[in-house]
Order: C-alpha cells, then sequence, then structure tokens
C-alpha cells in the first residue's frame, strides 16, 4: 500500500515521503496515528504543490544546519558525572539526553531523539562520538568526553 508520511519515522521515512508499506501496519497503526495519509491521485497532487512551495525555504534550513554542524564541530563538550571509588566507572550512564542537556548549555537547542552515541550508552569515563542528525541531508559527528566526579 503507498501511503504518503506525515512525520518524520525512524527507519521508515522523512515527512512528505511517499512510501509503500505493508497494508496492516499502513491501516492499523500509521494512518489512525496521523502519522500517515494513503498516496491517492488527489494527495498526490497536494503533495507536489507543497513540496514546489517548500523547496526555497527547506535550502535556507540546509545552510542553517551546515553552520550549526560546523560550530558543533568546533566545540568542545564535556559531561561530568558522578563515578565510583576507583574513578573509571560511572554510577549509572550517560545517554544522549545527558547529551542533549549539555548541547543546550552550550546553546544548541538538539532534540534528544536525533542524537546517537556510538556503542549506546556510556558507563566509563573517556572520549566518546555521537551522531547527530540536523536535517534529513545534514548529519554530523561530535566528539565529546565524559569526566568523572566523585
Amino acid at each position: 500500500m503507498e501511503i504518503i508520511l506525515k512525520k518524520d519515522v525512524e527507519n521508515l521515512g522523512y515527512k512528505d515521503d511517499v512510501l509503500s508499506v505493508k497494508p496492516g501496519y499502513a491501516r492499523n497503526y500509521l494512518i489512525p496515528q496521523g502519522i500517515a495519509v494513503a498516496a491517492t491521485s488527489s494527495e498526490k497532487k497536494m503533495l507536489e504543490e507543497t513540496l514546489k512551495q517548500r523547496a526555497f525555504k527547506e535550502k535556507k534550513e540546509v545552510e542553517e544546519a551546515q553552520k550549526m554542524s560546523n560550530s558543533l564541530s568546533q566545540s568542545e563538550v564535556k559531561i561530568v558525572a558522578k563515578t565510583a571509588q576507583g574513578g573509571h566507572k560511572l554510577f549509572g550512564s550517560v545517554t544522549n539526553a545527558n547529551l542533549a542537556e549539555e548541547l543546550a548549555k552550550l546553546g544548541f537547542k538538539i532534540d534528544k531523539k536525533y542524537i546517537r552515541i556510538q556503542g549506546g550508552n556510556i558507563k566509563a569515563v573517556g572520549p566518546y562520538e555521537a551522531n547527530i542528525r540536523l536535517h534529513r541531508e545534514v548529519n554530523t559527528t561530535l566528539n565529546f568526553e565524559v569526566i568523572g566526579s566523585n
């Protein structure tokens, strides 16, 4: 069944993508949740008009995301977390939410769902990398460090 997405869906597609999915998935989940609509001919025509109008605006958004990517790559991010007596293992873990908070302190407003820490949650001090999606066409890698405190 062909659908048009109304929202970004992780591991499926981005807003306004025309996709083919299994009919049950579309009828029972995507359409009732308001995530997608059936791709009828009238919906496709409306989508074409919307995409034409949005092309200029999106170009500007991509440029802003590129600027943010450049400033992110130059920034130094350090997350302070409580450690055990030895000093290497953390109490709890550092997640993408913690990284999003630190970035907000530096002036970058990035939703935690767009941040992927390589290797999952962090449970030890040291340097790490995270992939951040700023726009559907702009991804960046952020190097950061987890520092322990008692």
